[in-house]
C-alpha cells in the first residue's frame, strides 16, 4: 500500500542522478539514488477504530428511573409515603401533600389519596391530595374551614353528670395565733378528693404543668393535718454576734493544730 506512494519521488531522484552522471552503470545509479534519499525505516502506526472518550462511547440507554404513580386513588398512606415520582411538574401537591426537590410528591398526613383538578385555583393544573376519610371529595369549596390541623381531630368534650358538692373542713394550727390561741381555717373541699388533697386548685402553669401556686404548696402540711410549731425569731442581733465569735474560735483552733503538726 505504501510502495505506490514511493514511486514518484524515486523516479524523480533517479532521473536527476542519471542526468548528472551519464557514464555510470544502473547499479551505481541506484546506490547513489538511495544514498541521496537517505530513506528512513518505515514506521507503521495503528489508529484506534473506536472513540476513547466523549458522548459517543457512553451507554445508549441507561437504567429506568421507575417514575410514575406509587399510590393509586383512595389508597391509604401515612406521612412520608411517596405518591408520585416525576420529572417536571406534571402533577402538583394539593391538600396535605408536599413536593421534594426532584418533583416527588409525598404525603404529609395520614389518609387516602385523591387525584383531582381545581379550576378555581388553576384552570389546567392537576393535583394530588390526601383526605382523612375515604368518602371526602377534593377540591374543597372556596373559603371552607380546614378539616384537621396538626394531625388532630376536633372532638366535643363531655362533662361528667356527677355534680360536685362542696364540704367544709377545719384545719387546726397550734401556736400560730396571737398569744398562743388556736386558729381554725375553713377550707372548701370536693367529694371524691384524695386524703391530703382537699381544696387543691390545679392550674396550667408555665412549662405546661398542672400544679398549684407555691404558697398553696406550702400549706400541704395543714391540709394533711400535720401540726407545725410556730417559728420564734427571737433576738437575731445576738445570734449574729455569737456566730461570729464561734467562727473566730474555730479558726484559732485550726491554726494551733497546724502549728503543732508543723513542729
Amino acid at each position: 500500500m505504501l510502495l505506490p506512494r514511493l514511486q514518484p519521488p524515486l523516479r524523480a531522484a533517479l532521473a536527476s542522478i542519471a542526468r548528472s552522471s551519464p557514464s555510470g552503470t544502473s547499479t551505481a545509479c541506484l546506490n547513489e539514488a538511495f544514498a541521496v534519499l537517505a530513506l528512513k525505516p518505515l514506521v507503521f502506526v495503528r489508529h484506534a477504530s473506536h472513540a476513547q472518550q466523549g458522548a459517543v462511547n457512553k451507554a445508549k440507554d441507561g437504567p429506568g428511573k421507575r417514575l410514575g404513580a406509587k399510590k393509586s386513588g383512595e389508597q391509604y398512606v401515612i406521612p412520608g409515603n411517596i405518591i408520585f415520582r416525576q420529572r417536571g411538574t406534571h402533577w402538583f401537591p394539593g391538600e396535605n401533600c408536599a413536593m421534594g426537590r426532584d418533583h416527588t410528591i409525598y404525603a404529609t398526613e395520614s389518609g387516602y389519596v385523591k387525584y383531582y383538578k381545581d379550576p378555581e385555583k388553576h384552570p389546567k393544573r392537576q393535583y394530588i391530595g390526601v383526605v382523612f376519610k375515604r368518602d371526602q371529595v377534593l377540591p374543597l369549596p372556596r373559603n371552607s374551614h380546614r378539616r384537621r390541623r396538626l394531625n388532630m381531630v376536633a372532638v366535643k368534650m363531655e362533662v361528667s353528670p356527677t355534680a360536685t358538692e362542696p364540704a367544709v373542713t377545719d384545719l387546726l394550727l397550734e401556736g400560730g395565733g396571737i398569744g398562743g390561741r388556736k386558729e381554725v381555717f375553713k377550707v372548701m373541699k370536693k367529694k371524691g378528693e384524695r386524703k391530703g388533697e382537699e381544696g387543691r386548685n390545679l392550674k396550667l402553669r408555665p412549662g405546661y404543668m398542672y400544679r398549684e401556686a407555691n404558697w398553696e404548696i406550702g400549706r400541704a402540711a395543714e391540709r394533711a393535718g400535720v401540726n407545725v410549731k410556730a417559728f420564734k425569731p427571737r433576738d437575731r442581733w445576738t445570734a449574729w454576734r455569737k456566730r461570729g465569735v464561734r467562727f473566730a474560735k474555730n479558726a484559732e483552733k485550726r491554726s494551733l493544730g497546724r502549728k503543732i503538726g508543723g513542729k
